[in-house]
């Protein structure tokens, strides 16, 4: 009889760490992603492997051409995507305490780097808070509760004094408790006044089985003043 072969004990806890995130019951989207990263789970797919690389090229690529000096994330997650990023100054929002507490400890050296918890029920930000530009990434297909995600796209363009970069689909479809892709592009126009959208980029990964992704990049734009 043959001996089983031991399995390695990163692939133990890789399992572990699957099964505990599995269990986890959805409750609404902050309280999700606060237990799937005290439970061990990372931001997904998106943030790591061939599609966080495109993505970094993509924003690298903006920040240098339009010389963007400040850059604010709402959902900076796990700091995955963060390590591929040319910022000169960043400051990272996220709902979770823990993926907080995890981008504190791997970024603690870099003072080009801040975190904060964000809470949207108590963030009122009338020009205080802002950078170049505010950055969502992969975040508005799990605000599936209608005033969640009003309220969170409100507070992005908030924050934003030059620029509005989101990474996101824009179909509306619902395909798990915590995903929910919407039609966000009309609901911007229709309620975020100031704002245009003035670029879209299409993701050549976008609708391939090896990234599950339907996200492009929209880029906003303040609408043009004019000339008195």
């Amino acid at each position: 009889m043959s001996t089983p072969t031991p399995t390695p004990p990163k692939r133990r806890l890789r399992t572990r760490v699957r099964a505990r995130i599995e269990r986890i019951r959805f409750h609404g989207s902050a309280d999700f992603w606060e237990a799937r990263y005290a439970a061990g789970g990372n931001s997904g797919g998106g943030s790591y492997g061939q599609l966080a690389a495109y993505k970094a090229g993509v924003l690298n690529e903006l920040i240098s051409r339009h010389q963007i000096a400040s850059v604010i994330e709402f959902g900076s997650g796990d700091g995955n995507q963060l390590t591929l990023a040319n910022y000169p100054t960043y400051v990272g929002l996220d709902v979770s305490r823990t993926a907080i507490s995890i981008c504190a400890e791997k970024f603690a050296a870099d003072e080009t780097k801040s975190f904060m918890w964000y809470d949207p029920q108590y963030f009122v930000n009338h020009g205080a808070i802002t950078a170049d530009a505010a950055l969502s990434l992969d975040v508005l297909l799990h605000l599936v509760e209608n005033a969640v995600f009003e309220q969170y796209l409100r507070q992005l363009f908030s924050a934003a004094t030059r620029y509005v970069i989101i990474f996101s689909s824009d179909i509306d479809a619902r395909t798990a408790a915590h995903v929910r892709h919407r039609r966000f592009t009309p609901w911007v126009q229709a309620n975020v006044a100031g704002w245009r959208l003035t670029q879209r980029i299409e993701n050549p990964l976008a609708r391939q089985a090896s990234t599950d992704t339907l996200a492009d990049f929209y880029i906003y734009e303040p609408n043009p003043t004019p000339d008195p």
